[in-house]
């Protein structure tokens, strides 16, 4: 009997040795190497006393999963965990052709395509940005005649707001139809409209089909302008007696249901929504994860319920029961949070890091992370989760805990000194 980890993720946040307490058994860990790089770790030279541990140059060769499946094989494999937005898909693969429990392709893919994503979204009632599966030039230029600007390309299982454009006038629409169009009819991106107003996300976890915990935030930047945002980016919860709140849970349940079908094998798991809120006060899907939120949110939620996501999501796949949830999620209302969170976050921008900010000592700090030291010369970031700092706040209310953020986001943006590379 063993677990199998497909990890694309830095080391130090993921102490699956310490989530899996109380299991015994083989863990087979296989990793991308430019994960863990990204964020100054040092490639482990040993097993970090797991099992097997094997790293990979490039985590999306197919190399990677004929791998997985032999040390399955050779291992005894019983269950498979993954908590990566591109591995997901990956490990229900696994999982269907190995037999083992757990969700399986069909289970996840509403999670994935976001093309089928919001159709299945539009038929439970829920409102999405009028969109098509732009398979060629004519039918882009078509789509914008009818649309207008601005409008959202991206791709069709992308994440991180990689490939991700917002396109404003005809010259931006030209330029992406002559790099992206110039060969067969695609079906892998979407082209959006776009819609006004701020981006709120839900945050969760769901054991035995139903959901335990959740509670929405609202980012107060947008999540696409991670290459030329050289600011401190704010993400806050939303307070208990915000009139928002309960419509963006009522709004996930019914998107949950929505893509989990009567006999769906995904029964325990996290997930991250995202709902524009329009100025008009509607609330329009944008997207929605079966994994849990990426930059500090899992962080956030263990400050709100005490409930740290992934460790929950990894013991749920490796077949472990979770704390306080050894009966299931049970029928009762859903808790509420201990106090207000957020994050604040910096990018990386391209140059030799002169100076960083020294972990602050103010009691209502929860957690401060860096991701690169002085003396470095590091790259611009690569995507929307590419960060040179991030930190962790607490505090009674929305609006203090937001005061609390962005007097911290000023405190290390002031403090950080990158000058050109040499």
């Amino acid at each position: 009997m063993s677990v199998l980890i497909l990890h694309r993720n830095p080391f130090g946040p993921f102490p699956y040795r310490e989530w899996l307490t109380g299991r015994t058994g083989d863990v087979v860990v296989l990793a991308a190497r430019d994960k863990i790089e990204l964020t100054g770790e040092e490639v482990p030279e040993g097993d970090l006393g797991y099992t097997h541990l094997e790293i990979f140059d490039d985590f999306d060769d197919a190399s990677v999963m004929t791998r997985a499946l032999a040390l399955a094989e050779k291992f005894g494999t019983t269950h498979v965990v993954a908590l990566h937005e591109a591995d997901v898909v990956r490990a229900a693969g696994l999982r269907e052709r190995l037999g083992l429990d757990g969700a399986w392709s069909a289970d996840v893919l509403p999670f994935r395509d976001k093309a089928l994503m919001k159709e299945l979204a539009v038929r439970a009632g829920v409102e999405v940005a009028p969109h098509i599966v732009a398979a060629t030039a004519d039918e882009v230029r078509d789509f914008a005649g009818r649309q207008g600007f601005p409008l959202v390309f991206k791709e069709r299982a992308g994440f991180n707001s990689v490939g991700l454009r917002v396109l404003g006038d005809e010259d931006a629409l030209a330029h992406c139809v002559g790099e992206e169009f110039s060969g067969p009819p695609r079906e892998d991106v979407l082209l959006e409209a776009f819609v006004p107003g701020r981006m709120c996300h839900i945050d969760g976890l769901v054991v035995g089909g139903r959901v335990a915990a959740a509670w929405p935030s609202q980012y107060q930047y947008d999540l696409s302008s991670f290459a030329a945002d050289p600011g401190p980016r704010v993400d806050v919860t939303l307070d208990i007696d915000d009139p928002l709140t309960p419509r963006l849970l009522d709004l996930t349940d019914q998107v949950l249901a929505a893509l989990k079908p009567q006999g769906s094998r995904l029964r325990d798991h996290a997930f991250h929504a995202e709902v524009f809120h329009t100025p008009d006060g509607r609330l329009v899907l944008c997207e929605i994860a079966c994994r849990s939120g990426g930059a500090k949110i899992r962080e956030v939620f263990l400050t709100l319920f005490g409930i740290h996501l992934a460790e929950y999501v990894t013991r749920a796949e490796a077949g472990l029961p979770l704390p306080g949830y050894e009966d299931g999620a049970g029928d009762g209302p859903l808790p509420r949070p201990r106090c207000m969170s957020g994050q604040v976050l910096t990018m990386k921008r391209p140059g030799l890091v002169r100076s960083l900010p020294a972990v602050p000592e103010d009691p209502w700090v929860e957690g401060f992370w860096l991701f690169a030291e002085p003396g470095q010369v590091i790259a611009p970031a690569s995507g929307s989760a590419d960060f040179l700092t991030a930190a962790v706040v607490s505090a009674p209310t929305r609006a203090e805990c937001e005061r609390r953020l962005r007097e911290l986001g000023a405190r290390v943006q002031a403090r950080t000194e990158i000058v050109g590379a040499l």
